[in-house]
């Protein structure tokens, strides 16, 4: 089969890695297409990625998404006209199954957000959607979506590929030999559309707290780079280009995160974790808490912060979250090749 990916937005590069390279390994073409959000490009390039840029992100202001919204359709529709695809996977892309739709192929969507209005025309296009076990289906069907076309797959989308660096991730940390706290901070999702919360609010704790602890900043893009760099906060380290992931959980003693992937992927490990979220938690993230995987302080304080640094010393994987984000890969592998023409019988030995 040829394969179409669009990665759209950061958290789809991780998410779909193993995926494609497990897809490239059973014999399939992959074609990937991409958008300028936050760090997709970076992330695309640090992964060695052949992708193809497509349309541009229209900011927060709805009117532009709106007004911009069919115009990357357009786009991906001409791009990929005459490339023969066969399926078209995605996460939160909104164009995605719309497009495939065009394209007369069918679509695999997947998306971990309730609050995403994208997910209103991607859920009725799409062929199969793909929702993890902790989002009730009755959210995804109040859309006027067939309860048919929806899969729950097990824990939660971090664990697709996660599963697979757990173990080397426990030994990066295990060899690490700093004996410094080491303090990330992953920004707000300033741009989102389902994000209505605070703006750089925790600017005079961070200014505070960069005497005291080495701070590295996570940035999603230029604006968030330039606010960083600001005089009044000369100490804090401003990552310019996106950090490997290897090397932030090396390293990490604390993740404190205002957005949602990046903050549950080091929940999932077991690093101490703040979620800083300032609006309505997902389903997926208050699964998390109540496990007790991290805490969850919008109005964040220097107690919280060195309460949870008390936790460093040695992260405690969820073995069950380990287990079932290996059997949601095998999960994703099968449902792609059950679009197959030929066929190819998937045996999940290949990955045990």
């Amino acid at each position: 089969m040829r394969i179409w990916f669009d990665l759209s937005n950061s958290p789809h590069v991780n998410l779909f890695y193993l995926l494609i390279k497990k897809m490239e390994e059973l014999g399939h073409e992959i074609v990937i297409t991409s958008r300028p959000l936050a760090n997709t490009i970076a992330l695309l390039e640090q992964k060695k990625l052949s992708h193809s840029v497509i349309g541009i992100h229209y900011g927060k202001n709805i009117f532009k998404k709106i007004f911009g919204f069919p115009i990357r359709i357009v786009q991906l529709y001409f791009y990929l006209k005459n490339k023969k695809i066969d399926l078209a996977v995605s996460q939160s892309s909104f164009h995605s199954p719309i497009v495939a739709k065009l394209l007369h192929i069918p679509s695999i969507y997947t998306n971990d957000n309730e609050h995403a209005l994208g997910n209103i025309p991607a859920f009725y296009f799409a062929t199969k959607i793909l929702i993890p076990e902790n989002l009730s289906i009755s959210k995804v069907a109040k859309f006027g979506v067939a309860y048919s076309k929806i899969i729950q797959y097990p824990g939660i989308k971090e664990g697709i590929f996660l599963w697979y660096k757990a173990d080397e991730i426990l030994k990066l940390r295990a060899n690490s030999i700093s004996n410094k706290q080491y303090i990330y901070f992953r920004p707000e999702p300033q741009t989102a559309q389902y994000y209505h919360g605070k703006q750089n609010f925790i600017d005079a704790l961070l200014s505070s707290l960069q005497y005291k602890y080495p701070i590295i900043i996570l940035p999603r893009d230029e604006n968030q780079i330039m606010h960083y760099s600001q005089k009044k906060f000369n100490l804090l380290n401003v990552a310019k280009k996106p950090l490997s992931f290897d090397e932030i959980a090396a390293n990490c003693s604390l993740f404190i995160g205002a957005g949602g992937s990046m903050t549950r992927e080091f929940a999932m490990l077991g690093i101490p974790t703040i979620s800083i979220y300032n609006d309505k938690l997902l389903d997926v993230d208050k699964y998390l808490v109540a496990e007790k995987l991290m805490i969850h302080a919008p109005d964040i304080s220097l107690k919280t912060i060195e309460s949870q640094l008390l936790n460093t010393s040695k992260p405690v994987l969820n073995p069950l979250l380990i287990e079932k984000g290996k059997l949601a890969f095998n999960l994703f592998v099968r449902e792609i090749l059950s679009f197959d023409p030929q066929q190819i019988i998937y045996s999940t030995a290949k990955l045990l």
